[in-house]
């Protein structure tokens, strides 16, 4: 080996004579090569992290995956099926690549935002030779792993820089790739994509960021760098007192009679953001509530004249159009409270309640006064279906400027509802009742349906919440005249 000189090159290692470098002839030539570097030193991977679907998701539960590892992908295939806080979406594909290690099994649980769930590798790799990183996206996982040290700013440059030709890139506004949902809220919303930070893989700006900025979360902003402090010297501090030693006592097992027989169902997402949705609601808004009954002869007739013609139509259908049209006609009511001044809003969107088996879910149809009766029918029966299977898009049921809830068909003949934030009132539907009044050659009879506004006093008061209701109701008790058609 003293004849010798070992080159080593990126992919094989050769081995060449003495005499090529100038000495004396007479040693053999022979050349070692090592074309499997992978399987030396392993395969970069790209990795795929838990993306945020939505404005409110801080975990979700990976469902299943529908590609498998060694499985060929493309960019904008479905990857796995991830449930939110609201509905069950897909997380697609940013790059072409091969499918190498599932870190996060299906059926996982609270996988917390931007937790390493999967690794990829490039196209023509080996991808049972990939790095595998010590972290992963699994609850126990994420709260064992302690905090690493920070990384010096030349390395973190060279890992960045790995494998860019199957990172998107993130420049100014009209450089960067976005998918077409991300391209229509930022162009729509007249957005710099550079000034929103990004959660998706490799730096891949998604949905739920636009939204989250659009929503004005502090945490969508890019910050501008600032210097740190100066730390001062620490202060010496006395050492504390040795603790007190132990005490311990025996413990009794408690009698096996006197134990509780219980079943535990765990939380959904969709559960624990409704929870946490409703207490913020009834502890932060102040509840005012309205009642009023409304004659619903005319409804019922012109209802059953149009199941004659062949429309079908509901009751509610009814109520969504009269609710729109009272809210044109009372626009002080069509508003949210933000802190700072109550917001009118131009737009009539109303949030439609629908349960499921996972809970309370409301899909929005959108600019009411413009729709005809047979249109907000087939709509609201079109997002009931998928909101059921949990398959609603994000912006079909986030917003929205005011809300309806009937329980009037389980038989519920009045009832108060809580107020989805920020909107500022939510109107509680009953079910219909026959009254019998006294008349002059004997009696009469009257279909009478209750319906109760719940409303934010900080911005519907009591006489605005009555002129609103008076509205509704001539609305729905004389719908030709409404143009409830």
């Amino acid at each position: 080996m003293a004849s010798s000189v070992l080159w080593r090159t990126l992919g094989r290692t050769k081995l060449l004579p003495s005499h090529s470098l100038g000495r004396p002839a007479g040693h053999t030539e022979w050349y070692r090569n090592f074309w499997g570097t992978s399987r030396v030193f392993g395969v970069a991977p790209i990795k795929l992290h838990m993306p945020a679907l939505s404005p409110t998701m801080e975990d979700g539960t990976i469902i299943s995956w529908l590609k498998q590892e060694g499985d060929p992908v493309a960019a904008g295939d479905a990857l796995c099926e991830i449930e939110t806080d609201k509905a069950t979406l897909t997380m697609d594909a940013d790059d072409d690549g091969v499918m190498a290690k599932i870190l996060v099994p299906g059926n996982t649980k609270n996988v917390r935002i931007n937790a390493l769930i999967a690794l990829m590798v490039p196209e023509g790799e080996d991808y049972t030779q990939v790095d595998i990183p010590t972290e992963t996206g699994t609850p126990s996982a994420a709260a064992d792993t302690p905090a690493k040290a920070p990384v010096p700013a030349a390395t973190e440059a060279a890992s960045s820089s790995e494998f860019t030709s199957m990172r998107h890139v993130a420049g100014g506004k009209g450089h960067v790739d976005l998918s077409p949902a991300v391209r229509y809220l930022v162009d729509s919303n007249s957005l710099d994509p550079a000034a929103i930070v990004p959660s998706g893989p490799h730096g891949r700006l998604l949905k739920g960021d636009v939204l989250k900025f659009l929503a004005g979360d502090p945490n969508a902003k890019r910050q501008d760098s600032v210097p740190a402090a100066t730390p001062s010297p620490p202060t010496p501090v006395a050492a504390p007192p040795p603790p007190p030693p132990p005490v311990t006592h025996p413990v009794v097992p408690p009698a096996a009679a006197e134990e509780d027989e219980f079943v535990d169902i765990p939380h959904t997402s969709m559960r624990r953001t409704i929870a946490k949705r409703l207490t913020q609601s009834k502890t932060t808004v102040p509840h005012a509530y309205s009642s009023i009954d409304c004659e619903m002869d005319s409804v019922l007739r012109l209802r059953k004249k149009l199941q004659g013609s062949g429309v079908k139509v509901s009751v509610n259908d009814f109520i969504i159009k009269a609710v729109g049209q009272a809210l044109k006609s009372v626009p002080e009511v069509n508003a949210q409270w933000t802190g700072e001044a109550v917001q009118l809003l131009s737009n009539v969107d109303i949030s439609v309640a629908v349960a499921t088996d996972k809970g309370l879910i409301t899909p929005i149809v959108t600019d009411v006064p413009s729709r005809g009766l047979q249109n907000i029918s087939e709509t609201v029966k079109e997002l009931a279906g998928r909101a059921r299977i949990g398959k609603l898009m994000p912006e079909e049921y986030q917003g929205g400027t005011f809300s309806v809830s009937n329980l009037g068909m389980f038989g519920i003949s009045q009832f108060s509802a809580i107020i989805n934030p920020p909107q500022a009132c939510i109107m509680a539907i009953g079910g219909s009742r026959v009254l019998v009044e006294p008349a002059e050659d004997g009696h009469t009879t009257k279909t009478v349906m209750t319906v109760t506004l719940c409303s934010d006093s900080r911005v519907v008061d009591d006489a605005l919440a009555s002129t609103f209701l008076e509205d509704f109701k001539e609305n729905l008790e004389n719908p030709y005249k409404a143009a409830l058609l």
